[in-house]
């Protein structure tokens, strides 16, 4: 199977905004972007990278936090505990860092490639990772996470990003 490296969607894309649908069979296809979406985060330097990120709305996406590449299909955070605010990037959004305040625990329920559901608790960077990619596939952006000053204060930055898209 050839991965190949995919373009990313920069702010202002509308692949970036809708929600994407359910995977109902992990095969040969959704194979094959799992290991494109790798091979694309790996370039980027990312820590994960959702499908939406490159113009595909459906619920995938991969992430690694030092530990290797792990692989999330129609996640489900099923548990939240406590709460922290870090600042968070985004692939899709160059530049631009923003305060997040998510929980700091959660437990997730997903499908892995081999079409298996599991469960895991997840704390500090793959706990706001999965937290994150999970925004994506529902078509929400850390600059949602922004008060209407923090909006005012990038306004001129977005425009720029989505200018150069």
């Amino acid at each position: 199977m050839m991965a190949t490296k995919l373009k990313i969607r920069i702010y202002g894309d509308p692949c970036l905004r809708k929600k994407s649908s359910l995977v109902k069979d992990v095969g040969p296809a959704e194979r094959q972007l799992i290991a494109s979406l790798l091979e694309t985060m790996y370039e980027y330097k990312g820590v994960g990278l959702a499908a939406p990120q490159v113009g595909i709305n459906e619920q995938i996406f991969v992430a690694d936090v030092g530990a290797g590449p792990l692989v999330f299909i129609n996640p489900k955070i099923i548990r939240k505990k406590g709460s922290v605010v870090l600042e968070e990037g985004c692939l899709s959004i160059p530049g631009v860092t923003v305060g997040v305040k998510r929980p700091s625990v959660i437990s997730v329920r997903y499908l892995n490639e081999e079409n298996r559901t599991l469960e895991r608790e997840c704390t500090e960077l793959l706990a706001r990772v999965i937290q994150h990619e999970t925004d994506h596939l529902n078509g929400k952006l850390i600059v949602d996470y922004l008060s209407l000053a923090q909006k005012r204060k990038f306004k001129k930055q977005l425009k720029e990003i989505e200018a150069k898209k």
